[in-house]
């Protein structure tokens, strides 16, 4: 009898954020038609332990397989593995994803962990689920451990796998990676109900997501894409774009679409074909993009972008000087970002810029540089959108990092959280702390001073109010009139401190906040 895998998508979000579960499907790609499979959403899923429970109660089970982001989803990811655990102690777990990726010595420091799949995961798991299913058990387990795997041969040839020898931790060769196109395309209708998943935004009623790419070529010190994919990048091809979109469009309704590509806009010469062909289906879209390549885009190029209904770019603009940019590797120059806003005006997009704030080098200063640049900004385009976040420093692969230990894995490694600052956690409990929450979603850095933590807060939420989001399909249109009209003086004069006011409006009327809520 085929055995089953489980895939997992723990918690993160609010049943009206819901997005397809791109992740899982990828994976169930691979395992389509070679082995049964479920895909278990925790963001749809009422019970997601009951539901566990119920599967893993039927036996014949290969594997648990838990796809994990840092942040807030890692506290529902130990309770669902620790479940896992208790219930079918015998049933192997496997996390992968972002976390385990750029914290593999973290992931796999506990006992309901047996294995942690770093990078592109779909052949790393494959591969995992042949030797797992072809040898029946791999191993057996002691109380206060995972399954110690008798067969070595099993899993130490399996690349992009992290995996325990008798508590010590192996870190297999990394995994090339490979282009999208050369996988099966998604499974979508291995999801109970796809319409669940299309939720409105301010794009359309029923927006679905996709991922026309993988990884990006540049390498900003402060990005996780860099950490994941090393320079890494390829495009969909256009024939498996049409055909995605062609089934989310006409089989399951999807009226708008997200990109949730690393970076949609590689370059110019490669960036035609696809906006020809979204030109052709006319589905409001958002993606992300660089402010250098968008700006030296020709016109003709412009006017493709028009008219595929481009509606919101998120662009990383992340620093108002150039010095500051250089610094984080970003390869953008200010005057992208200010090109790119008149561009955006002309051709009627709506630029969604990021900025990294409070840097280890000098956060006051930069701070204080970035509000005068975002003013400026927003003069060229008041309808942009500013995301503030506070500088992350992100694990980084040392190419000449090599040793017996680690079989000869590039890893990612950050040892302290920043030059100064505090060590990293050792397990994925100490992950779920508030403060290392707050760390890697970017709300807080440890060097960063009371008065400069509610100078942001203070700035952001003026600047919100002056300009409430486009994004927010909620809020009353009067709502939006009084926040307005209360934040003007202060956005004007410079003011921000201490804005009761707001404070008062905004618990009365809701304000969305992009950088927290997706679109």
């Amino acid at each position: 009898m085929t055995q089953r895998v489980i895939l997992i998508n723990p918690k993160m979000c609010s049943r009206r954020s819901v997005r397809l579960p791109l992740s899982l499907l990828a994976l169930g790609a691979v395992l389509e038609g070679r082995y049964k499979y479920e895909i278990v959403d925790g963001n749809v899923e009422p019970d997601t332990i009951g539901k566990l429970r119920s599967l893993l109660g039927r036996g014949n089970n290969a594997l648990v397989a838990v796809t994990v982001m840092p942040g807030p989803q890692v506290a529902p990811a130990i309770e669902i593995a620790s479940a896992v655990r208790a219930y079918a102690p015998t049933v192997p777990i496997a996390w992968g994803g972002f976390f385990p990726t750029l914290y593999p010595d973290s992931a796999i420091n506990a006992p309901y962990v047996d294995f942690v799949i770093r990078g592109q995961g779909e052949d790393t798991l494959l591969e995992l689920v042949e030797r797992l299913s072809g040898s029946g058990q791999l191993g057996v387990r002691t109380e206060n451990e995972a399954p110690f795997v008798a067969d070595h041969a099993a899993v130490s040839e399996i690349t992009g796998l992290t995996w325990k020898n008798s508590g010590r931790i192996v870190h297999n060769p990394d995994r090339a990676f490979r282009s999208p196109d050369t996988y099966p395309p998604f499974p979508y209708s291995r999801l109970r109900d796809v319409g669940t998943y299309l939720r409105p935004s301010f794009l359309g009623s029923r927006t679905a997501v996709h991922q026309a790419a993988i990884g990006c070529r540049y390498r900003c010190t402060f990005c996780g894409v860099v950490s994941m994919f090393n320079g890494y990048t390829r495009l969909q091809g256009v024939e498996r774009l049409v055909a995605a979109l062609s089934i989310l469009r006409d089989k399951y309704g999807a009226n708008a679409v997200q990109y949730y590509d690393h970076n949609f806009f590689d370059r110019e010469e490669t960036s035609v074909e696809t906006l020809e062909a979204l030109v052709h289906f006319q589905l409001p879209w958002w993606c992300y993009a660089r402010a250098d390549t968008l700006a030296n885009f020709s016109t003709k190029t412009w006017e493709l972008i028009h008219k595929s209904r481009l509606k919101m770019a998120y662009i990383g603009a992340e620093a108002a000087s150039d010095s500051a940019l250089k610094r984080m590797k970003k390869g953008t120059k200010v005057e992208h970002t200010l090109e790119v806003a008149r561009r955006c005006r002309e051709y009627g997009v709506i630029p969604e810029f990021s900025f990294v704030l409070g840097g280890p080098d000098d956060p006051e200063g930069e701070i204080e540089d970035t509000f005068r640049f975002i003013k400026q900004l927003k003069t060229i385009h008041p309808e942009c959108e500013v995301i503030l976040y506070f500088y992350s420093p992100t694990p980084q692969r040392d190419p000449a990092w090599m040793s017996a230990e680690s079989s000869g894995a590039r890893i990612p490694i950050l040892k302290t959280y920043g030059p100064e600052g505090p060590p990293l956690p050792t397990t994925p409990e100490e992950w779920t702390q508030p403060r290392w929450i707050d760390y890697v979603c970017h709300q807080d850095a440890p060097w960063l001073s009371t008065k400069m933590r509610q100078r942001v807060q203070d700035f952001t939420k003026v600047l919100y109010c002056r300009f409430p989001t486009v994004q927010d399909y909620a809020t009353p249109q009067w709502g939006r009139r009084v926040l307005r009209l209360l934040a003007t003086w202060r956005y004007a004069t410079g003011r921000y401190g201490n804005p009761m006011e707001l404070d008062l409006a905004t618990r009365l009327i809701r304000l969305r906040e992009p950088q927290r809520e997706s679109i």
